[in-house]
């Protein structure tokens, strides 16, 4: 427990040290594009998954999963979370997308990917950190893949091929290559492996070892592996464009732009609705972060598969992480000062 509560305490450090390292790593040795490349399966970099993957390993295998019957029962928490996350998210990124960013038509549809694109993956160390509900937040997260996988190419087709024709602005129908074969193989890479691994462990240790010592014993020690993991993936992730982050930094900020205003809005807005329905801490914050946090694994594979690794919109959606990173940390430390104060 030292050593997660050593990682806990300097966290905004470490992540910070880690952008910068995976900036730096792009920008001195460009041929570290390359080199990733390597370890590519379709869309999918194995490095990245593999980070991914441990990352969401423990808080998943922490889920008390005798439990989610009950959360499937609590019809005002999912009316919730899906109303914000399906009808909300995505409407509220498009708008400012267009407001902000509609002189740049490319960076437009990157932004655009990245809210319709749910949060699957990082939300569970969003909710671990901030002390929300396990079970609510796998809860949440296994019902937005289910609708990230029937709806994301149909919502993503209609709000780049249709949407911004309403406000007399260009389309593009590249938008049709999007499948929803593309979008279920990435729901089971970066969600259905950790999910479950964490079951299939959580029920082997719980009948040889007892529920004390998994959660007293093996829990702890395995707890730090979803910070090292985020680190990592962080490194990796930002190394793709750090060429370009230095380069272009004024693009940096017209993107980061609307991305702030909808974290923010997406968190405080959702978390206002929570109190309001009488929900407690633990739950408010698993239905927050749900809604705030984005998939940027899946929008990125496709922004790259659809428009190229090197188009506007691929670069659009890896500068979705290198905002979303530091401000949802800044969120989690509002939620545990709220939390204190309450």
């Amino acid at each position: 427990m030292k050593h997660l509560a050593f990682l806990d305490k300097y966290l905004t450090l470490w992540i910070f040290i880690a952008m910068v390292v995976g900036v730096s790593i792009g920008y001195f040795y460009p041929g570290i594009v390359s080199f990733w490349g390597r370890f590519e399966v379709g869309s999918t970099n194995i490095p990245l998954a593999v980070g991914l993957i441990l990352m969401m390993f423990p808080p998943l295998a922490k889920v008390r999963y005798s439990e989610l019957g009950g959360i499937f029962s609590d019809k005002k928490v999912l009316a919730t979370s899906l109303l914000i996350n399906w009808v909300v998210g995505p409407l509220l990124m498009s708008f400012l997308s267009i407001l902000f960013l509609s002189s740049h038509p490319d960076y437009m549809y990157g932004v655009i990917l990245i809210g319709l694109a749910r949060c699957i993956a990082m939300v569970l160390v969003w909710n671990e950190l901030a002390k929300g509900s396990s079970e609510y937040a796998a809860g949440l997260v296994a019902l937005n893949s289910i609708f990230q996988v029937v709806f994301y190419a149909i919502y993503a087709y209609f709000f780049i091929a249709i949407f911004p024709r309403w406000f007399g602005l260009p389309t593009t129908d590249l938008v049709r290559k999007i499948t929803i074969g593309t979008v279920a193989e990435n729901v089971m890479i970066y969600l259905g492996i950790p999910f479950v691994a964490g079951f299939v462990i959580h029920w082997m240790l719980n009948k040889m070892k007892g529920e004390q010592w998994y959660y007293e014993h093996f829990i702890p020690q395995i707890s730090p592996l979803t910070l090292i993991a985020l680190l990592f993936t962080i490194v990796v992730m930002f190394s793709y464009k750090g060429e370009y982050i230095i380069k272009l930094p004024l693009d940096v900020v017209k993107i980061a732009v609307p991305l702030v205003l909808y974290f923010c809005i997406m968190f405080f807005f959702t978390f206002w609705i929570t109190k309001r329905k009488k929900m407690p801490y633990d739950k408010a914050v698993a239905v927050s972060f749900t809604a705030t946090g984005n998939n940027f694994e899946l929008a990125i594979a496709v922004a790259i598969a659809i428009f190229g690794v090197n188009s506007g919109e691929a670069f659009a959606t890896v500068i979705g992480p290198l905002i979303e990173v530091p401000a949802l940390i800044l969120l989690v430390k509002y939620a545990l000062a709220y939390r204190w104060r309450n």
